[in-house]
């Protein structure tokens, strides 16, 4: 109950101004204000959603989560990883730290034909894509936060004859969990947009190729109902990475007590 509460007054007036807003386009719509074909009523976008749920959640929505968590599962992993070796070995961050700042300035859209050559239209070139969209900010975040932590305590395990192993096991890591955390909370959302992309320039299936093919018929329900689903895909997913960064933290708030 009280959890109920606290959510309510931190999101009840994000609910009401979303009431509001939708109520407000509904009725610009119904009135003939603006035409259906440019912005279609809300109402039309559910009756989209729910005529066409077979395929838009057992094939295509489907799809796009299946490439969205190898994809970010690998960005994850690869980007945990490199930050640790860049930590552990100055050269190596001289040499890799620049080249993932390069790799940013290059346009994803651009880069994405380039993987439908290499990888064709399977699921391996939407997962590139995604993992080159959110390898930047897990790399980011989990290097700043290991660069960052409070020396002090550092330096006490340091007089105490801790090696640097134990010093980053220690008080690094734990340290750089809030900083990894917010770099993870956008690489998943930046993964749904990754996704997207690839399966705009070249897929059969997921919810970027069923908006592509939705806009080549002129159909702007079906357009609006993929983005809406890719919408909320995309606030679940920072959800959970959300309700994983508390209990990462509590337990390690636990564990160092």
């Amino acid at each position: 109950m009280a959890k109920l509460k606290s959510f309510f007054k931190d999101y009840l007036l994000f609910i009401l101004f979303s009431c509001v807003i939708i109520v407000i386009w509904e009725w610009l719509v119904q009135s003939g204000k603006v035409p259906s074909f440019i912005l279609p009523a809300p109402s039309s976008v559910i009756r989209s959603i729910v005529e066409n749920r077979e395929s838009l959640f057992q094939e295509h929505l489907l799809a796009t989560v299946k490439e969205v968590a190898i994809g970010f599962f690998i960005a994850a992993a690869g980007g945990i990883g490199l930050s640790i070796l860049m930590y552990f070995s100055k050269a190596l961050e001289k040499m890799i730290y620049p080249v993932v700042l390069i790799s940013q300035t290059i346009p994803i859209i651009a880069l994405s034909p380039v993987f439908v050559l290499w990888f064709g239209y399977t699921i391996w070139s939407k997962v590139a894509v995604t993992v080159l969209i959110a390898f930047f900010p897990i790399v980011v975040g989990m290097y700043d936060g290991l660069k960052n932590s409070d020396p002090e305590y550092d330096e006490l395990l340091q007089s105490m004859g801790a090696s640097k192993w134990q010093r980053f096991m220690k008080v690094k890591l734990p340290m750089a969990l809030p900083s990894l955390f917010s770099g993870l909370k956008l690489a998943i959302v930046f993964s749904v947009v990754g996704a997207t992309i690839g399966e705009w320039l070249g897929a059969s299936v997921g919810l970027g190729y069923y908006s592509r093919r939705m806009s080549g018929n002129l159909n702007a329900e079906g357009v609006f109902a993929a983005v809406f689903l890719l919408s909320v895909l995309g606030m679940v997913l920072f959800f959970v990475v959300t309700l994983l960064q508390k209990w990462m933290l509590k337990w390690n708030e636990e564990k160092k007590r």
